[in-house]
């Protein structure tokens, strides 16, 4: 059985990817990088509307992946498997090589880490590949699951597997997944569906790698955009909540407002 390393950050659904990995005996050890704290203290320079509405999204965020991620608790992994923790800047360490080197994996996967350097790419002959939020090239960069939504079409909310290299999310595509969407689903519910879509995916690309299947990938075309960090602001979340409540997915499945489908790359339908 092909076995894979993954690089993961310590948040719920970082640890979800691991946890299902690990159940299926694809797991040859993992990373995980220390994030930032889960839900973040509101800016002090904020107006009130401003401050309810960061305190409401981050709840809201936390509340869903404890509805879709089970309690996953990072010491299960150290009695299992290889397991590293670090923080950001050990991520590119000689340590942090050094230990995904000694486990000999067949793939490296990475979801929720910081930019890795050109030696770790080095590693697997290449078959290194990035989970991405978001669907690429169309979102790359920062908070891509959110900007579908301000943008209103959510059913543009998807997951990228692509491979890593230095230019940020731009690799080439192996595929992408994409959730149904169901009346009542908030923002968050429809990226942590994303994430278990993909996940589930994911354990089947490299099940039929296994058994012998090209892992075939495609150069990324078409124009897109590379969302930074500071594009998202405590602000744009007025859109979410004060002028659609929230309700952005029951809106599209109702057909008050309308986004055709992206077309997306499927694995699952090369030959």
């Amino acid at each position: 059985m092909k076995k894979v390393v993954l690089l993961c950050g310590s948040h719920p659904r970082h640890l979800f990817v691991a946890k299902e990995l690990l159940k299926h005996n694809l797991l040859a050890g993992m990373v995980m990088e220390i994030r930032e704290n889960f839900e973040p203290v509101p800016p002090s320079t904020l107006s009130d509307l401003d401050r309810q509405n960061f305190i409401l999204h981050f709840n809201k965020r936390s509340e869903s992946e404890k509805k879709f991620f089970s309690q996953i608790d990072a010491e299960d992994f150290k009695t299992k498997i290889p397991f590293l923790e670090i923080k950001l800047e050990e991520l590119n360490s000689d340590k942090t090589y050094d230990f995904i080197n000694s486990l000999k994996a067949d793939l490296m996967i990475s979801y929720g880490v910081h930019k890795l350097d050109d030696k770790i790419l080095t590693l697997h002959n290449g078959n290194n590949f990035n989970i991405h939020g978001g669907l690429s090239p169309w979102f790359k960069g920062n908070t891509t699951l959110f900007w579908p939504f301000y943008m209103l079409r959510p059913n543009w909310a998807g997951i990228t597997i692509h491979r890593l290299t230095q230019k940020l999310d731009g690799g080439e595509i192996l595929h992408q997944s994409l959730p149904e969407l169901n009346t009542g689903d908030s923002m968050h519910d429809v990226a942590n569906k994303a994430v278990i879509q993909a996940t589930c995916d994911l354990i089947k690309i490299i099940q039929l790698y296994d058994s012998g299947k090209e892992l075939i990938c495609h150069e990324q075309k078409g124009n897109g955009k590379l969302f930074l960090s500071e594009d998202w602001t405590p602000q744009t979340l007025r859109v979410i909540y004060n002028l659609f409540n929230d309700k952005i997915v029951d809106m599209f499945l109702n057909g008050e407002i309308t986004s055709n489908p992206p077309k997306i790359i499927d694995f699952f339908s090369e030959k």
